[in-house]
């Protein structure tokens, strides 16, 4: 009861999560699901790989040798599901812009049904979130969500140990 009341709260709480930066100017069709939290789209005729803010999904590409995370093939499958090729896109960016490898970094929204996918990432118990400051504006919705999937042993919070 307690943890339903809390999610409740935290839900409550995220609509102050309204505080966001601008959104990329034109539409966006993806292009790939690279993983879990990475994809490819095409903004106004330009390739541009995005990496979705505020969550963290289990790694599938690793260095030879190295075993892929518990859940990133998973995670990778439910974002391709979510993100057909040719499906289009609204980006809503943060404080930052770009991170260090030169990917947009950005909120993406389904635009026919305005579902944010960051979110239903982690509800659906395929990511965890992720903060890196100054980018936040979505930190409590992200949270609310995952605490449910938590709580409700979904995806890699029944699976992954640890």
């Amino acid at each position: 009861m307690w943890l339903a009341l809390a999610v409740t709260l935290l839900a409550l709480i995220g609509c102050a999560d309204r505080a966001r930066g601008p959104e990329v100017p034109g539409g966006a069709v993806v292009e790939d699901v690279i993983d879990g939290d990475t994809i490819d789209v095409v903004i106004d005729g330009q390739d541009e790989r995005v990496r979705l803010l505020g969550i963290d999904t289990p790694e599938v590409h690793v260095d030879d040798g190295e075993v892929p995370e518990c859940y990133g093939a998973e995670a990778s499958a439910h974002v391709s599901e979510l993100l057909p090729r040719g499906t289009e896109v609204r980006l809503e960016r943060d404080v930052v812009g770009r991170d260090d490898y030169g990917r947009l970094l950005a909120y993406v929204y389904v635009l026919d049904s305005g579902v944010l996918v960051n979110e239903a990432i982690v509800r659906d118990g395929y990511a965890r979130v992720m903060r890196i400051e100054p980018n936040g504006a979505m930190h409590t919705r992200l949270v609310a969500a995952a605490m449910a999937a938590d709580a409700a042993g979904l995806g890699l919070w029944s699976a992954c140990a640890g």
